[in-house]
């Protein structure tokens, strides 16, 4: 406990200003990776052969809307217009997904192998980005966009959990008997 007093005695109001303009460029990152996410997610359902997959894959794109929205608030509630910043690394992401669709045979359980693996690697960026921007929010005092963030992490979470569960349960071993 005594190392967080310290550290917060030694935040300056430089600091602080540099601290939210960071946090304000990571919330842009974050704001452009959703939004071209809530894109790509319809065409990763299409491609998925899985019924469950699929599932996700629908389910997964109303929760992203629902980050956008909330992103939306988020920056309402720290008094900023919500603008999007070109997020490379989602964008890489995003690209190898489309990789996968290219590389892979249609309606294959080896094509929702390597669809779970490009969804996961999206989940884990989003899970990073989504932890580092509430800790920087609580360390600002904006407690409301903390709370929110927090919601959106445990989403990105379960969405995780649950692609590992179709990986584990039948999709890889499916897979490998192609």
């Amino acid at each position: 406990m005594k190392a967080k007093s310290k550290a917060t005695k030694l935040i300056t109001s430089t600091d602080s200003e540099k601290l939210t303009e960071l946090f304000v460029d990571g919330l842009k990152d974050i704001y452009w990776a959703e939004k071209h996410l809530a894109k790509a997610l319809p065409k990763m359902a299409k491609a998925a052969t899985s019924d469950e997959l699929k599932s996700a894959f629908e389910t997964h794109t109303t929760e992203t809307e629902t980050h956008v929205t909330r992103l939306e608030e988020i920056f309402g509630l720290i008094g900023k217009k919500a603008q999007a910043k070109k997020c490379a690394a989602m964008e890489g992401l995003l690209e190898e997904g489309n990789e996968v669709i290219d590389s892979t045979e249609k309606g294959t359980m080896v094509r929702d192998c390597g669809l779970i693996m490009a969804a996961q690697k999206v989940e884990h960026y989003e899970i990073a980005s989504y932890g580092t921007l509430r800790n920087i929010a609580r360390t600002l005092g904006h407690a409301d966009a903390a709370d929110l963030l927090q919601i959106t992490l445990d989403e990105e979470g379960t969405t995780d959990h649950l692609l590992t569960e179709l990986a584990e349960t039948y999709v890889n071993e499916e897979a490998s008997a192609e």
